[in-house]
């Protein structure tokens, strides 16, 4: 189990360094084009009150500059991202490898990253979307937050009520009939808790639609990325392995019938 964890931190650390690459190409515009908008709104809400003579509070100096945002801060938090993900990916294909069918390691490191891609990403992102930094109140940063975190437990929560309760379906219905009813129950589930949740649209009219659209394209990239070359690695690597141990087990089959 250690060196599988192993195999999965290596590869989620390359699956990180690969997201960043397209997190600076595809995601950064987008985030100076909202910033853009944040401070020009911010000046015309300052010459506003100047201009009406009222108190102005000062500007609160930034902790960390654009440049260390968009390097060091962005490499960091990625990367270091990536490498949860690769660790919790080792773990669910442990316990996933073999009990799919009759999937090979490939084939099942490919399904559970597309299995984790819509539990911890898209579910919860379909009801709070990706904003950009400059979208949204301070005062609400924290309900919004604990809301994302809530929709996403309950994602993993429905989705591994929906794995286990297939299996008790499956000696019944068979793998497709089985297959069928829990998804369907997934759905009515999904959007129960989606109706039951409060929403939240803090965007601006103003706000550039073309803009935001192209923040969460990247946003939904990034995670595509990281889940996508996560799994395709890591099922590639215990692939490879399977097919050794194979081959060497045939080996010694064949030496010994010598």
């Amino acid at each position: 189990m250690s060196a599988l964890i192993a195999r999965g931190l290596i590869v989620g650390i390359v699956a990180g360094l690969l997201a960043f690459a397209f997190a600076k190409t595809f995601g950064e515009p987008a985030v100076a084009v909202a910033i853009n908008f944040e401070s020009a709104q911010d000046e015309a809400e300052r010459a506003a009150a100047i201009a009406a003579h009222e108190h102005v509070q000062p500007e609160e100096p930034e902790m960390f500059s654009r440049t260390i945002q968009t390097g060091i801060g962005l490499f960091t938090g990625i990367v270091g991202i990536g490498l949860g993900i690769g660790g919790l990916f080792a773990i669910l294909f442990a316990f996933a490898n073999g009990r799919i069918a009759r999937l090979g390691p490939g084939a099942t490191a490919t399904l559970v990253a597309a299995l984790c891609l819509i539990t911890f990403y898209i579910i919860p992102a379909l009801k709070y979307p990706a904003n950009p930094p400059s979208v949204g109140h301070p005062d609400t940063i924290r309900l919004r937050t604990g809301l994302y975190f809530l929709m996403m437990a309950l994602s993993v929560a429905s989705t591994i009520g929906a794995v286990l309760y297939r299996e008790k379906l499956q000696p019944r219905l068979g793998t497709w009939g089985s297959s069928v009813v829990v998804f369907l129950l997934y759905v009515i589930v999904i959007a129960v808790i989606y109706t039951a949740l409060p929403s939240i649209n803090e965007v601006p009219a103003t706000f550039p639609a073309v803009t935001l659209w192209n923040f969460r394209i990247a946003s939904l990239g990034i995670q595509i990325v990281l889940w996508g070359a996560t799994g395709l690695m890591f099922g590639y690597l215990a692939q490879r392995e399977a097919r050794s141990l194979t081959n060497g087990a045939a080996n010694r089959t064949a030496t010994r019938s010598e």
